[in-house]
């Protein structure tokens, strides 16, 4: 019985052992792994920045071009604040690309817009987090609907946001220019998107220094 009872304690004690040797291991694998994983997630971000400016190219040293585009620190309203990043040409704003993010169905979804130097007409838009549904809502990372958002209108000749996903296709009429197509089977992502940009292009949001970049594009002071 003895045996018994030294047996069990033995295996207990093993495993204990064993555990404690792993949590450490993991700890460690995690505490020296986590610069890398920073460091990843510094260039992907970079990456899509570059992407949504049209400036991304396979095999690029993506550092290097992203340290060619300025970074502007923006207070917004309620003293909040927020990077943005400007490529300029000869001085002159060529684009500003505006981080934005908001809820979708599932999940808080986190991008990047682009826009031309009058601070309205779209560049282009990348999401590089979300969880929306897989086969619907993530169709806000396909290619094919990105491809919808360039020359689009934000704004219109009253200052107004007026961007909007709409259900279905967009028809053919005068507000065309504010509308982009809707997602088949992913309304409420599509919904979600509309509000964010609303947001983010509205007084809370990037509003005001839109305006200053739009009125700088045109020359006035």
């Amino acid at each position: 019985m003895s045996d018994s009872r030294d047996s069990i304690a033995n295996t207990f004690l093993v495993a204990i052992g064993v555990s404690l040797v792993c949590s450490v291991l993991v700890s460690a694998a995690a505490v020296l792994l986590q610069p890398l994983q920073e460091q990843n997630e510094r260039l992907y971000r970079q990456q899509i920045v570059l992407e949504v400016a049209g400036l991304y190219e396979p095999g690029i040293d993506i550092e290097e071009r992203f340290a060619a585009i300025d970074s502007e620190r923006v207070e917004l309203a309620g003293g909040d604040a927020a990077e943005v990043f400007v490529v300029r040409d000869g001085g002159a704003v060529e684009q500003v690309i505006l981080p934005v993010s908001g809820p979708g169905l599932w999940s808080t979804m986190y991008g990047y817009l682009s826009l031309e130097a009058d601070g309205s007409t779209v560049r282009g838009l990348r999401f590089y987090e979300h969880a929306e549904t897989p086969g619907l809502g993530d169709q806000v990372e396909k290619a094919d609907w990105l491809a919808k958002w360039p020359g689009k209108q934000l704004f219109d000749a009253n200052g107004d946001v007026r961007i909007e996903v709409v259900r279905g296709q967009v028809a053919d009429s005068d507000n065309a220019i504010y509308q982009v197509d809707g997602m088949s089977g992913a309304t409420l992502t599509g919904r979600g998107v509309t509000a964010l940009l609303h947001h983010w292009a509205g007084p809370l949001g990037f509003g005001p220094y839109l305006q200053n970049i739009s009125s700088e594009a045109a020359g006035d002071e």
